[in-house]
């Protein structure tokens, strides 16, 4: 009598939906370690990132999009086309929405959804937010979110949902088990090792541009790249040269700020957050140029990354 050995699973898991879900927060969860920018701002994510989950007889290579939106000038452009490949190699797709998104939003790329043949599992994101939610009107929050699955049921029949909150890592565990029983038999597609397919320069990039997220306000971050012009590694530091590029002479002075002390308590925000990834001293210089209209250059943002089919 033959003993049967247990296979190897292996496959792509990607999560789409529309900007501010928490596609994000999902991500970091999933993948145990902070691969997305997660902040309070919609559209924080630009590119697609993956971020891979090993265990001994498993592989999930998580796919994160940027939020779905119709696009206003080539930035949004690129990263609607990397939101609609992910539809395209998934073997599990992951469609994000919350308790207060309308389901019709968007239903141009939800009706791409529709037809898909892979499996489809809608997340209903932030059910802590209907807990939490004291008023009488509209009923409990298991009636709200009964109503809230039954309108998506209407919209995806052949998805299956699963309620969940991201932030407080409710529902994940149950997640990753059901992903788990659908991926395929399939080797390794990565190092098991590895946890991203993003290069270190990268995750420098993301961290500096999260920062400016959080202390700027109106559209000054939306309207800023940043790029890793030196990444020196030695055993115990890293010394790293970053621009930051912005659209106007204005909004490079917002940036560098008062006798440069906004630029400068970026940098320490910064540097302190790629001492906590690396696990190594960072040396960070900052420099802030202009770069008009970057993004509506193709030149300009194949030069940052966003090609999709790079």
């Amino acid at each position: 009598m033959m003993i049967s050995e247990n296979k190897h699973k292996a496959g792509f898991v990607n999560i789409v939906g529309n900007p501010n879900v928490g596609k994000s927060t999902l991500m970091n969860q999933l993948v145990g370690e902070r691969i997305s920018i997660a902040t309070f701002k919609a559209q924080t994510t630009r590119h697609r990132i993956m971020g891979i989950v090993n265990t001994p007889d498993m592989q999930i290579v998580f796919s994160d999009t940027p939020g779905v939106l119709k696009p206003n000038y080539k930035l949004q452009e690129s990263m609607l086309a990397f939101s609609e490949s992910a539809l395209a190699d998934a073997d599990v797709l992951l469609y994000v929405t919350d308790v207060v998104e309308n389901p019709e939003k968007n239903m141009d790329f939800l009706e791409k959804v529709q037809k898909m043949s892979i499996p489809v599992i809608l997340l209903i994101n932030k059910i802590d937010e209907l807990a939490s939610d004291t008023s009488s009107k509209g009923g409990n929050s298991q009636q709200k979110l009964a109503a809230i699955v039954d309108r998506w049921h209407t919209l995806l029949p052949k998805a299956e949902i699963l309620p969940i909150s991201a932030k407080n890592k409710f529902g994940v565990d149950v997640l990753l088990k059901r992903i788990q029983e659908l991926l395929p038999d399939s080797p390794p597609y990565f190092d098991k090792e590895q946890l991203t397919d993003k290069p270190a320069r990268f995750f420098v990039s993301e961290i500096i541009r999260e920062k400016i997220l959080l202390y700027y306000d109106k559209e000054i971050p939306y309207s800023v790249e940043v790029a890793v012009e030196s990444f020196k590694e030695t055993e115990k530091n890293i010394h790293i040269r970053a621009v930051i590029y912005v659209e106007r002479d204005s909004q490079k002075g917002i940036i560098i700020g008062h006798q440069g002390v906004a630029l400068k308590k970026v940098g320490t925000e910064a540097r302190k957050a790629l001492e906590r990834f690396f696990d190594k001293r960072i040396f960070l210089e900052t420099y802030v140029k202009v770069d008009k209209d970057w993004r509506s250059s193709q030149r300009e943002l194949t030069h940052f990354g966003y090609n999709p089919e790079g």
